[in-house]
């Protein structure tokens, strides 16, 4: 959730404000002492093994919504150079075990709670609530199960980097120490993650960026995670609010540089510099052209080193940088040589130490604004080691400057560049505290939530589950047509609960900032009921309609007999592939006390699987990474096909499940979909053999119904699910090969003897 400090208030004018969330923090954490071009740079290639590509973007999907997933005819190819990064927290459960409070089971329970702030439904006053329940429950953020499926998922979606919040100056070093740990074991045996970068305080970042280079960077920990941008690690950081300086920032007075003319101020250094400057306005005029020479000793010294500034903007700082630092003594700083009109802005006081304001080398009263950096040499090799982005807190006014990033923006967003002018980067959020062009409380009604879109939020009648907001922003972000997009968010979740004096616009007696419910929350990561996981969907959606798609190559048939040999699946093509070391183990705590979750349902580890066909039959071949467990265990290696193309009946768009009723040496059951939900008619029997790791069968394809080709087959293999009846079954449970609501597609294509 990111903070800012009084300084970034500036904002405030033009009749905006600008995401004021250091109260919210601060105030949370009392709660809780009380009680330009872009690539990614991959690990050392000694220290990756050859990387299991699963084709995640060839997979096919279709939401409870009935929107199916863009394959390659309709994003087109992929296309090089297009990222996307998505806001990832870490605080779930790093702060107190109180709770957790659900906002969303609160209402339930009392429709009436938000005019109440004494209800004893209700958590702490600054205590964080939940806006709704994960699909992984009330998780904590080093939950190591949970961090590998997130890997996967994001993975799944083609996210490039995951960013994580260290805005409130604290880095939550046991939550991305663990989630390191996890991205880099899943690396190590050829998986895929995203790779990670910090989103630091907007206000002052120092403390925050010397820890994490200290802890991480400098030592070297998991390089091959850290995402690197114009060839360097990437951080989200006010370069110029590191430096350690003396500002004198006054705009009293312009003084006015005449032709002919010199302006000057002498200051005394009490350590070594390496650059020094003053602000300086031009009325508005272009053109402007002056020199600054500094001088040691005072006016009449040495020069040390004069250079010319052409073209000034109005109101710059500029400043004389020095490759090796000056030493520490007395130094006069002098403008000369104007043309154009240029002043020097002017405190009425003298404000600098050892200071003394010139005018044409005779002493006048008064202090130029000027700007003293100290050499540092920490900051010298985080100048050199990083490559920053300045973020920009603001939902409202766009960069100030290149090289700024955005978090997030109402529509239409901004396009920010980079210093060679190019657009770099555009911001996309699921949902906006916003309202009336201010900054507000998500749990406003007239907030923008995630049913926001042509410049208005509907009312509960008309807010839904398609992600009217999130759509509009990626056709804004769609048409800027950036590098990078920076997405907000995956699992936020949680927001402290305040009151009336919550300073943001139009407060209510109950008030929560960053989420509040379904409608105003802006997590991506599904959740259990409520909309599920279309926001996911929506994500992976627009994600391939940025990048492209590759395209999938029909199935290349072979002859194959069902004989428990595997060898004529040989030169089956393609291979259809799954994530190694994926099945379900997970025992840990959950938030709050005495909660845990323990799920052990992971059995077989599906890698790979391949489909073929004959002028009678489609073949289906599996392979796990280890020994199959017996056919006689429940649940045991599921195959669901969506054989119709109609991914709006069936279960989940499946006509036919395989394995349900039993396998025998020689033989498998499949049965075609029955009524409504997971029903199913009476088995058929059909040929299959089991080996020691692999799985052939053929079924005929007159009992699927494809008397002649070409045909499309959707496909899916699961192993241990609990029948829930529900498609949060392939994500919670066992191991589902392609991962949570995808699917393979087989392209069945064939000559005039094969159809």
């Amino acid at each position: 959730m990111p903070e800012m400090n009084n300084s970034d208030m500036r904002g405030l004018n033009r009749g905006h404000e600008i995401p004021f969330r250091l109260c919210a923090r601060r105030a949370f954490l009392v709660w809780l002492v009380l009680g330009g071009w872009v690539f990614t740079a991959p690990a050392s290639p000694a220290a990756v093994p050859e990387r299991w590509d699963t084709a995640s973007d060839t997979w096919v999907a279709t939401d409870a919504l009935g929107r199916a997933l863009p394959t390659a005819d309709q994003a087109g190819p992929p296309r090089a150079n297009r990222f996307v990064g998505i806001f990832y927290f870490l605080w779930l459960g790093q702060h107190g075990e109180a709770g957790p409070f659900d906002i969303t089971k609160i209402l339930a329970a009392d429709p009436a709670a938000m005019s109440r702030p004494d209800s004893p439904l209700w958590g702490p006053l600054y205590a964080p609530h939940h806006w709704g329940e994960p699909i992984f429950g009330y998780y904590v953020s080093d939950d190591e199960s949970v961090l590998a499926r997130h890997a996967q998922m994001l993975a799944d979606a083609d996210i490039d980097v995951v960013i994580f919040d260290v805005t409130n100056q604290l880095t939550y070093p046991r939550s991305w120490q663990a989630l390191c740990r996890v991205w880099d074991r899943i690396r190590k045996r050829g998986g895929r993650t995203p790779q990670i970068a910090f989103l630091c305080p907007f206000g002052d970042p120092k403390k925050v960026v010397n820890e994490l280079f200290d802890q991480l960077y400098e030592p070297g920990l998991y390089p091959g995670l850290w995402f690197r941008w114009e060839g360097k690690p990437l951080i989200l950081a006010d370069p110029a609010r590191l430096e350690e300086e003396i500002t004198v920032n006054r705009h009293d007075i312009a003084a006015e540089l005449q032709a002919g003319h010199t302006l000057g101020q002498a200051f005394t250094a009490t350590k070594p510099f390496d650059a020094v400057g003053g602000c300086f306005p031009t009325w508005r005029s272009t053109g402007a052209v002056i020199r600054l020479t500094l001088f040691r000793g005072g006016p009449n010294g040495e020069s040390v080193v004069s250079r010319e500034f052409r073209n000034v903007p109005d109101n710059a700082w500029l400043s004389l940088k020095f490759p090796q630092p000056q030493a520490a003594g007395s130094y006069y700083l002098e403008m000369s040589d104007p043309q154009g009109r240029l002043g020097w802005w002017t405190s009425a006081n003298d404000r600098l130490p050892g200071g003394q304001a010139y005018a044409d080398g005779t002493p006048v009263a008064g202090a130029r604004n000027v700007r003293l950096r100290f050499a540092d040499e920490q900051l010298t090799r985080l100048r050199s080691f990083f490559t920053f982005r300045k973020p920009q807190p603001d939902y409202f006014i766009g960069p100030t400057g290149p090289n700024q990033w955005g978090w997030l923006e109402v529509f239409p967003q901004h396009a920010f560049t980079n210093a060679a002018g190019r657009v770099e980067e555009v911001t996309v959020g699921v949902a906006q505290n916003a309202v009336d062009g201010r900054l507000s409380v998500l749990s406003n009604p007239r907030a923008h939530g995630r049913s926001f879109h042509d410049g208005k939020e509907p009312g509960p009648d008309g807010q839904d589950f398609t992600g009217r907001n999130f759509a509009e922003q990626w056709q804004r972000a769609f048409a800027l047509d950036p590098a990078f997009i920076f997405v907000t968010g995956w699992n936020e979740w949680i927001a402290g609960r305040f009151d009336r004096t919550a300073p943001f616009y139009e407060p209510g007696p109950v008030s929560f900032v960053d989420e509040f419910d379904r409608e105003y929350s802006r997590d991506c990561e599904p959740m259990t009921g409520g909309h599920g996981d279309a926001f996911y969907y929506q994500l992976v959606a627009n994600i391939r309609r940025f990048k492209g798609v590759r395209p999938l190559p029909p199935v290349t048939p072979r002859s194959i007999q069902i004989d428990g040999r595997f060898n004529d699946w040989t030169h089956v093509a393609p291979e259809f592939r799954d994530d190694v070391g994926d099945p379900v183990q997970r025992d840990h705590r959950g938030w709050g006390k005495g909660t845990r979750y323990v799920n052990q349902t992971g059995r077989n580890d599906i890698v790979a699987a391949k489909v073929s066909f004959d002028a009678q039959r489609v073949f289906f071949y599996v392979r796990t990474a280890g020994q199959l467990t017996p056919p006689t265990n429940p649940n045991w290696m599921l195959l669901f096909l969506n054989v119709d193309g109609n991914a709006t009946n069936g279960w989940l768009g499946y006509d036919f499940v395989v394995n349900r009723s039993g396998v025998t040496p020689t033989h498998t059951t499949i049965q075609r979909h029955t009524g409504q939900g997971c029903q199913w008619a009476d088995p058929v029997q059909i040929d299959c053999r089991v080996g020691e790791r692999e799985i052939e069968l053929a079924i005929p394809r007159s009992v699927l119904g494809l008397p002649h080709l070409p045909a499309t087959i959707d496909f899916k293999w699961a192993d241990n699910l609990q029948q829930t009846g529900e498609a949060s079954d392939f994500t919670l449970n066992g191991d589902a090969a392609p991962n949570d609501r995808f699917n393979y597609r087989a392209r069945l294509e064939a000559t005039a003897e094969q159809r």
